[in-house]
Order: C-alpha cells, then sequence, then structure tokens
C-alpha cells in the first residue's frame, strides 16, 4: 500500500521555501530602502533649515580632513532637486540590490561608499566638494548586473539583464563631460559595485 503522504511533492516544498524567501526579500528590501531615503531627506531638510551648514561634511579632495566625508557624503546633497534626481534610481536599483538579504546589501553598500569615495578623494581636483548618493546609485546598478555573471542564478541574471537595458544609458555619467557633475563618484561607484558583487559572490564546492 503506497503512502499518499501530505500530497506536497519535495520539489513542491522548495519552490513554496524559495517562493517565501523571495517575498520575504523583497519586504526587507522596500522597508530597508524606505528608511534610507527618510534619512536623506531628513538630513537635507535639516541642511536647508542650517542654511546648508551640513554640505561642508562631503569629500574634501586631497584633504585630509576631508577624509571622514567618505562615509558621509552619500546622505548630503546640494539642495532638494539633487537629492530628487537621486532618489528614484537609488529606491528602485537599491531595492534589487538588497532583494538577496540586508545584510549582504548592507556589505555591498559599505564596500561601494568605500571605493567611490576614496576615488572621489584620490582623483578630484584639490580641494573639491563632493557629495550626493550617486556614487551609490552608481554601485548598485554595477552591483545588480555584476551579481548575475558572478553568481549565475537565474533570478539574478535577469534583473541584471533588465537593469542593464533600461539604465544603461546612465554609464554615460561615468565618462568626464558634463562640467559640476563628479564622473569620478560614478565611475568608482560602478567600480565598487562590480567589487561587492565579487566579493559576496556565491561560492561554488570544488
Amino acid at each position: 500500500m503506497s503512502d499518499s503522504g501530505s500530497g506536497l511533492s519535495p520539489a513542491g516544498g522548495s519552490m513554496k521555501d524559495r517562493t517565501a524567501r523571495l517575498l520575504n526579500g523583497a519586504l526587507g528590501s522596500a522597508i530597508v530602502m524606505i528608511v534610507l531615503l527618510s534619512v536623506m531627506w531628513v538630513v537635507e531638510i535639516v541642511d536647508y533649515v542650517q542654511n546648508g551648514s551640513l554640505d561642508h561634511y562631503g569629500i574634501i579632495a586631497h584633504e585630509p580632513d576631508g577624509l571622514p566625508g567618505i562615509l558621509f557624503a552619500p546622505f548630503l546633497h546640494a539642495g532638494f532637486a539633487h537629492l530628487m534626481a537621486n532618489s528614484v534610481p537609488l529606491l528602485i536599483l537599491g531595492f534589487l540590490a538588497a532583494i538577496r538579504g540586508i545584510s549582504r546589501f548592507l556589505t555591498a553598500s559599505l564596500v561601494i561608499i568605500l571605493v567611490s569615495g576614496s576615488g572621489v578623494w584620490l582623483t578630484s581636483p584639490p580641494n573639491t566638494l563632493t557629495l550626493g548618493a550617486s556614487g551609490l546609485v552608481f554601485g548598485y546598478f554595477g552591483y545588480v548586473v555584476a551579481r548575475g555573471l558572478f553568481d549565475r542564478r537565474a533570478l539574478d541574471i535577469v534583473l541584471g539583464v533588465i537593469v542593464a537595458v533600461l539604465y544603461y544609458s546612465i554609464l554615460w555619467g561615468a565618462l568626464p563631460s558634463q562640467p559640476g557633475i563628479s564622473w569620478q563618484g560614478h565611475l568608482f561607484g560602478l567600480i565598487g559595485g562590480v567589487v561587492a558583487a565579487w566579493f559576496l559572490r556565491r561560492r561554488r564546492a570544488l
């Protein structure tokens, strides 16, 4: 006499577990991005009330006093228009970057911030002040695309292709084209995203 079991095959259970993990990841990703953007908006409101007094905490190229700005600069913006321009791509790309887990996302974000900020500090003209989250935007773009290449999971590959197709035009921002735009932050943010994807790649058994 055969055992009819619970009616749920191992494959079905596995699919259910993967779906649950993906939904939990999506929820956590949405929450962390809303919190991150909220912090940036609160900081910009405070900066506005204080007549831009927080802006000097950005990255000041080649100046030792400007090194702490590597950590602070992504949360500072040169006005609400600057923040608004970064908010939508940051929300979308950050959400996709965080969907695989918050701890991996936070690690990737730290790598991107350090690589992008260090590149800005080293290569921008002396005493140039740089601030804004665009380094994170380019970093998350590079991270999502490269994650598909390094991890080779079906979902990551699909997300990487979609992001590459929809946002490929932002790559022009990583070239020295527009005055007043930190192409250095964009370029090194992109590099930081690729580095983070490689560092956090799924290790395969030999």
